[in-house]
């Protein structure tokens, strides 16, 4: 992979290439759930439906690969306690709500007649759940630099 994909060779784990797409996904169908809504785009909201169900599966992926990387990570206690814990747990909430929003999709295909505005409002609860999630790990990659090799590990919590 090092000629082909060189910045891989620094980061600690392959999280890092699964947790975009969720977020792209799952904001997206949002998007076009409101536009299918509002405009009364049965089209608009197959591709939401679908477009959640893809997000779904990717969250999956990414929820894995960061479960799986998280006892490796170099990263300091301080860290771990005060970002990575609570990452994991808005991404673990994130991850479950959209397995229901997406239950409940499938059983009203593609959006829910009844409940609708329930429908949406959880879908608006996800996306800033993933929002302060995406934070804490951009906090995590950026500010202490859990994502590479870029400086010297492990980097101290700092409030």
């Amino acid at each position: 992979m090092g000629r082909f994909l060189s910045g891989l060779e620094h980061v600690q784990n392959y999280h890092p290439l699964f947790v975009h797409f969720p977020i792209g996904l799952i904001y997206g169908s949002a998007l076009l759930y409101l536009i299918g809504w509002l405009g009364g785009y049965d089209s608009i909201r197959w591709a939401a439906f679908w477009t959640l169900v893809l997000g779904g599966i990717s969250a999956a992926l990414a929820l894995a690969t960061g479960l799986y990387a998280a006892p490796g990570l170099m990263i300091s206690d301080s860290v771990r306690q005060h970002l990575l814990a609570h990452h994991m747990h808005l991404m673990m909430l994130a991850s479950a709500v959209t397995a229901v929003l997406i239950v409940w999709a499938i059983l009203a295909r593609p959006m829910p007649e009844r409940g609708r505005i329930v429908f949406m409002a959880v879908m608006v609860a996800v996306l800033i759940i993933i929002a302060l999630g995406a934070d804490l790990g951009s906090s995590m990659v950026y500010g202490y630099n859990a994502g590479g090799d870029a400086c010297p590990q492990p980097i101290d919590f700092t409030h």
